[in-house]
C-alpha cells in the first residue's frame, strides 16, 4: 500500500501517550486514546476521517444520514451551516480517496435520499457491501488510523449532534500495527466474501458476497401494511502499507 506517511492518531498534533492509555498486548506497548460521547465526532470524523487522503473503511451495524459542521473555508461554514457527511465523502473521492462502506442494515430513507443526490459516490467513489451479521464497529483511516468502538454510522453516534440528545458511546483510537493489520483483515474477509462459505445464516441473506448465490429468495408477497397507530459495490484490493491495510 502506498504509505500516507506516519500520522499521529491525535489531529491536535500532541504525542499520543498523553492523557491517553498504553498497556501490554502480547509482550508490546500499544498506545490507545480514548473516544467517550462527543470526542466521536471532534477527533475521529473532523480530525481524523475528514483528513483522510488515501482510503477510509467503514463497518456499521446501522446506517442514517447524518451532519456535520461545513469544510473549512466555505460560505456555509461561515454561515454555521451543517451539511451531510456525504458531502464529505465526496471530497475525499474527488481527492481519489478510497471509500468502502460495510454495513448490516438498510440505510435510513434519508441517507439514501442523500446518497442519491451525489452521483460520483452512486458510480462507486462510495462503495457499499451489506452483511446483515457485522456488528462490529470501525473505522480505519489511511492505514495510520484504527477506530473500534460502540459507534455507528449514524447521527446521534457519530454526527454533530447537541449535548443532551447525542448517544452515550465509548471507543479506542489507535495507531498500532498489529490492531490495524488484525482488523482490517477481518474487514476484508466479510467484505470480499470469503466467510461466506460457512455462514449458517446464508439462507436469510439477500445477496450473499461471494457471489455464488443460494441468499434470500425475494418475496412474492406485498409487504404488510402497518397496524393504525404505531407510527411511521466494486472491490479493488486495500491498499497496504507497514502500517498496515487501507
Amino acid at each position: 500500500m502506498p504509505d500516507a506517511g506516519r500520522r499521529a492518531v491525535d489531529p491536535r498534533g500532541a504525542p499520543l501517550g498523553r492523557g491517553d492509555v498504553a498497556l501490554s498486548l502480547g509482550g508490546r506497548r500499544v498506545e490507545l486514546r480514548l473516544l467517550r460521547d462527543r470526542a466521536h465526532y471532534d477527533v475521529l470524523v473532523q480530525g481524523v476521517l475528514a483528513k483522510a487522503r488515501v482510503s477510509v473503511w467503514i463497518a456499521t451495524a446501522n446506517v442514517k444520514e447524518l451532519r456535520v459542521e461545513a469544510p473549512v473555508g466555505t460560505r456555509a461554514r461561515a454561515r454555521g451551516r451543517y451539511v451531510s457527511l456525504l458531502e464529505v465523502l465526496r471530497g475525499l473521492a474527488r481527492s481519489g480517496v478510497e471509500l468502502r462502506l460495510l454495513h448490516a442494515g438498510i440505510p435510513s430513507r434519508a441517507f439514501r435520499e442523500e446518497f442519491a443526490r451525489h452521483d460520483e459516490l452512486r458510480a462507486g467513489g462510495l462503495a457499499m457491501r451489506r452483511c446483515p451479521r457485522v456488528h462490529l464497529k470501525m473505522i480505519a483511516v489511511d492505514g495510520a488510523a484504527l477506530y473500534l468502538g460502540s459507534a455507528n454510522l449514524t447521527g446521534a453516534g457519530l454526527g454533530a449532534k447537541g449535548e443532551g440528545r447525542r448517544n452515550f458511546e465509548a471507543g479506542i483510537l489507535t495507531d498500532d500495527d498489529v490492531l490495524l493489520d488484525e482488523m482490517q483483515e477481518t474487514f476484508d474477509r466479510i467484505w470480499s466474501g470469503r466467510e461466506c462459505k460457512g455462514c449458517r445464516v446464508r439462507d436469510v441473506c439477500p445477496s450473499p458476497l461471494d457471489g455464488a448465490g443460494g441468499g434470500a429468495k425475494p418475496s412474492t408477497k406485498a409487504p404488510a401494511k402497518k397496524a393504525a397507530g404505531r407510527g411511521r459495490s466494486r472491490l479493488p484490493r486495500g491498499p497496504r502499507s507497514s502500517k498496515g491495510g487501507a
